[in-house]
C-alpha cells in the first residue's frame, strides 16, 4: 500500500477545504444547548448570518444538507396541487423539480441545455401567460453546481416585477452563497436556499432558509405537511437563540468562526478572490484547447468551472487518473454530463497557490492520461494571477515615510 504524503487536494465544488481556524472552533467541548452560553451562541449566530445573505430577514438553521433546505422552502410556502415554474439549468435543477412533484405539487419544468442559465425573458414571459395567476412561485438555482453556469438572480427579479406577477422567488444559492455576489433583499428573493458545505467552508450538516415577510405571509396558509422544517416552531425558539429541537452545536460553533472570517476578509473582497480565480481557470482551460461548458460569458460561474473533454475521451478516467497519480479530486459530470466533464471547485477557503497546485495537477493528468490538448494552460494562469496581484500592489495607497 502507498500513503500518499503531504495534503489531499480537494478541488470538487463542494464540500470544500474547511480551514484550521473553523476546524479549531468545530473541535471544542459540546456544550448543553439549553444553557445560556448556547443562548448567547445562537443569539450571535442567527443574527451575523443575516450579512451574509445581505438581508434584514431571519435566517433559519437546520441540522441537514442543502437538500432539507429545498424542502423546507417547498412545503413551508405551498399547498398540495400548487403550480410552480422551475428550470432545467443542471442536475440540481433537475432533482428540485423532482422533489416538489412527489410533494404533490404541479411544477413546471421548463427545458435547458445544461449550458446557459435562466432566461429572464423567458421567466417574463411565461408570468405574462398566467392570467389566472396560478403559478405560486419561481424556483432557480443560482449557481448550478453540476455546469458552472450562474443565473442572474438581478435580471430574473426584474422579469417577475415586468409581468407584475405576485409568485413568490425561490432561489438556490447552496453552490454561491458566500462565494459570487448575492444580494436577497435588493433582489426581491423570498426563500434564499443555501448550505455549510460551500463558501461558508463548513463541513457538510447545516442548511438555511432565509425567509421574507412575503414568504412568511404565505406560510401561515400553506398546507403542505410539515414538522420537523415548520419555519414558525423554528423563529419561536429563535428569538431566544435557541431552537425546538437538537441542533448541530459544534458546526454552530464552526459557522461563528466563518462568518467572521468572511466578515474579516470582506464580502466583496471575497467576491473579488472568486472572481479572479474562475477566470485564471478558464484561461487555463482556453490555452489547454479544451471547452468551457458554460456558453455564456455573462452566466460564468466564479465557484466552478466545468471542463468538456474531447470527445472520445472519458471524462472519469481523467479524475481517476489524477487522484492515483497526484492525491486529487476534481468533480464529476452528473446526470446527462457523466464522464462528458470535470469540474474544478475554487471556490471557499482557497488561494492562488492552492490553485496554481490545481491547474498544475490537471494539466500533468492530462498528459498522463492522452487526453488531447496543448501544454501551457498552468503558465498562462500563473501569469494573470501575477498580473492582478500586480495591479492589487499599484491600487495600494502608499505608507507614509
Amino acid at each position: 500500500m502507498r500513503y500518499p504524503s503531504g495534503r489531499h487536494f480537494l478541488q470538487i465544488p463542494g464540500p470544500t477545504n474547511v480551514p484550521d481556524r473553523v476546524l479549531r472552533a468545530i473541535d471544542r467541548p459540546t456544550i448543553d444547548h439549553r444553557s445560556p452560553e448556547f443562548g448567547r451562541l445562537g443569539r450571535e449566530v442567527l443574527s451575523e448570518i443575516r450579512r451574509i445573505f445581505k438581508t434584514r430577514h431571519p435566517v433559519i438553521i437546520y441540522p441537514a444538507s442543502g437538500t432539507g433546505a429545498w424542502e423546507a422552502a417547498l412545503v413551508n410556502t405551498l399547498s398540495p396541487g400548487d403550480r410552480v415554474l422551475m428550470f432545467e439549468t443542471g442536475h440540481f435543477a433537475t432533482l428540485w423539480h423532482r422533489m416538489a412533484t412527489r410533494l404533490g405539487l404541479r411544477a413546471e419544468f421548463v427545458p435547458g441545455d445544461w449550458r446557459h442559465g435562466v432566461d429572464p425573458a423567458v421567466v417574463e414571459a411565461k408570468l405574462a401567460e398566467d392570467r389566472a395567476r396560478e403559478i405560486k412561485a419561481v424556483c432557480v438555482v443560482h449557481n448550478e453546481t453540476s455546469t458552472g453556469v450562474t443565473s442572474r438572480v438581478g435580471e430574473i427579479r426584474k422579469a417577475i416585477d415586468r409581468a407584475g406577477h405576485p409568485a413568490l422567488f425561490l432561489v438556490d444559492t447552496i453552490s454561491s452563497l458566500a462565494s459570487i455576489d448575492y444580494r436577497m433583499d435588493e433582489w426581491g428573493v423570498d426563500v434564499t436556499v443555501a448550505g455549510s458545505q460551500k463558501g461558508l467552508m463548513l463541513p457538510p450538516g447545516l442548511s438555511f432558509n432565509a425567509v421574507s415577510d412575503k414568504a412568511l405571509a404565505a406560510s401561515r396558509s400553506a398546507r403542505l405537511p410539515r414538522s420537523f422544517w415548520n419555519w414558525e416552531e423554528m423563529l419561536e425558539a429563535n428569538k431566544t437563540g435557541y431552537f425546538p429541537y437538537t441542533p448541530a452545536t459544534n458546526l454552530l460553533y464552526g459557522l461563528k468562526e466563518a462568518i467572521a472570517m468572511l466578515l474579516e476578509e470582506g464580502l466583496e473582497n471575497v467576491f473579488a478572490r472568486h472572481d479572479r480565480h474562475a477566470e485564471a481557470t478558464r484561461r487555463a482551460v482556453r490555452a489547454w484547447g479544451l471547452e468551457v461548458l458554460c456558453l455564456n460569458p455573462a452566466e460564468y460561474s466564479s465557484s466552478l468551472t466545468a471542463v468538456v473533454v474531447p470527445e472520445g475521451h472519458s471524462a472519469d478516467q481523467l479524475r481517476q487518473v489524477i487522484l492515483e497519480a497526484f492525491d486529487m479530486s476534481l468533480g464529476s459530470g452528473l446526470g446527462k454530463l457523466k464522464g462528458k466533464v470535470f469540474r474544478i471547485g475554487h471556490l471557499g477557503s482557497f488561494n492562488d497557490l492552492m490553485l496554481a497546485g490545481t491547474l498544475a495537477g490537471v494539466e500533468m493528468g492530462l498528459e498522463l492520461a492522452g487526453v488531447p490538448h496543448r501544454r501551457g494552460g498552468v503558465q498562462v494562469a500563473l501569469d494573470y494571477l501575477a498580473q492582478q496581484a500586480a495591479s492589487a500592489k499599484e491600487r495600494e495607497p502608499c505608507s507614509a515615510a
